[in-house]
C-alpha cells in the first residue's frame, strides 16, 4: 500500500495494490513517512475504501481537524442506513456526516440551537429517510451522551436524500423538498383539497415530482415526443388537471425560467388526475 498523501502521523491518504484510493488510519502510521512511501500493514487500524476519487482526500483532511469519534458515529449510522434503504448511498456521504456530526456537536456544546425549517416537509416527503435519521439520533446518544432534537433527525434525513440525487451539496436536497412541496401546494389550492397521503397514488406522484425536480436540479430537459395527438386527447379528457398543470409550468417560467415539454405536462396531468380523481367523482356525484 503506497502514500500519495500525508495528512499526520496517523492520517494518510493511500493507493493500494488495484490503484483505490483510500483513507488509513493507525496510530504513527505516516511517522516520518513521505508520498511514495509503503505503510506498514501491522500499523493500520481503519481504512476506507471510497470509489470516488477525490472523496478519500476530502475525507483525510476533514479527519485531519475532527475526532475519531465522529467518524466512527457516521460509520455506523452509514452502515445502518444501507440496510434500511433501497438505494445506493454516495460516497461523499462518509464526508458529509462526519463534518455534519462533529459541528452539531460543537454547536450543542456551545449552547447554540438552530431549527430546521423544513422538519414538517422532510418528515412527510421523505417519510423513509426520516425514520432512519431518528434511528440514527439513537446512534449519536449511545456514542456521546447528546440527545440531539428531532430537527437534527430532518437535517441527516436530508444528507442521505442528497447521497441519493449523488450531488455532495446539501443546498441541492432542500431545493427539490422546496420545489415539491410547492407543485404540490399548486395542486392542493386548486381543487381546494387535501390529497390521500396513505393511497398508492400519493406516492407515485410524489415520486414523480421528486425525480421531476432532479431533473429540473441537473437541467434535463425531457425530449417532446410530438405526440399532439395524446397531448390534445388528455387535455380534453382531464381539463381540470390539465389546467392545474399549466399553473405549474406558468409557477416553473416565473420562479425559475424553466419550461417544460409537453411531455413533462402530459405526465403530470395523469398524476394529478389519479391523484384527485376521488375528489372529483365526489364532485361528480
Amino acid at each position: 500500500m503506497q502514500i500519495k498523501k500525508v495528512f499526520n502521523n496517523n492520517v494518510v491518504l493511500a493507493k493500494n495494490e488495484w490503484d483505490q484510493e483510500m483513507v488509513v488510519m493507525g496510530r504513527g502510521l505516516a511517522f516520518q513517512k513521505k508520498a511514495g512511501e509503503t505503510i506498514d500493514t501491522a500499523k493500520i487500524e481503519k481504512t476506507f475504501v471510497l470509489e470516488k476519487r477525490g472523496v478519500s482526500d476530502k475525507l483525510a483532511k476533514l479527519l485531519r481537524d475532527t475526532s475519531e469519534l465522529y467518524l466512527n458515529i457516521a460509520s455506523k449510522i452509514l452502515d445502518y442506513a444501507k440496510s434500511q434503504l433501497p438505494y445506493k448511498l454516495d460516497d461523499y456521504l462518509y464526508v458529509a456526516l462526519t463534518d455534519h456530526i462533529s459541528f452539531a456537536i460543537k454547536r450543542h456544546k456551545e449552547n447554540v440551537h438552530v431549527k430546521n425549517p423544513l422538519v414538517w416537509e422532510i418528515r412527510k416527503y421523505y417519510k423513509q429517510e426520516y425514520q432512519v435519521a431518528l434511528k440514527c439520533l439513537d446512534i449519536i446518544e449511545e456514542q456521546t451522551g447528546v440527545r440531539f432534537p428531532e430537527d437534527e433527525a430532518a437535517s441527516i434525513a436530508l444528507h442521505l436524500v442528497n447521497s441519493e440525487l449523488s450531488g455532495g451539496n446539501l443546498a441541492t436536497a432542500v431545493q427539490v423538498t422546496e420545489l415539491v412541496n410547492n407543485v404540490l401546494n399548486i395542486v392542493k389550492y386548486h381543487f381546494k383539497m387535501e390529497l390521500d397521503e396513505t393511497s398508492i397514488n400519493y406516492e407515485r406522484f410524489l415520486t414523480h415530482l421528486r425525480f421531476f425536480a432532479i431533473r429540473f436540479i441537473r437541467k434535463e430537459r425531457m425530449a417532446d415526443s410530438e405526440d399532439n395527438f395524446l397531448y390534445e386527447q388528455l387535455k380534453r379528457k382531464y381539463p381540470e388537471s390539465f389546467q392545474c398543470s399549466q399553473k405549474i409550468k406558468i409557477y416553473l417560467v416565473k420562479s425559475y425560467n424553466w419550461s417544460i415539454s409537453k411531455d413533462e405536462e402530459m405526465y403530470l396531468t395523469l398524476h394529478i388526475q389519479r391523484v384527485t380523481k376521488r375528489h372529483l367523482q365526489d364532485q361528480a356525484d
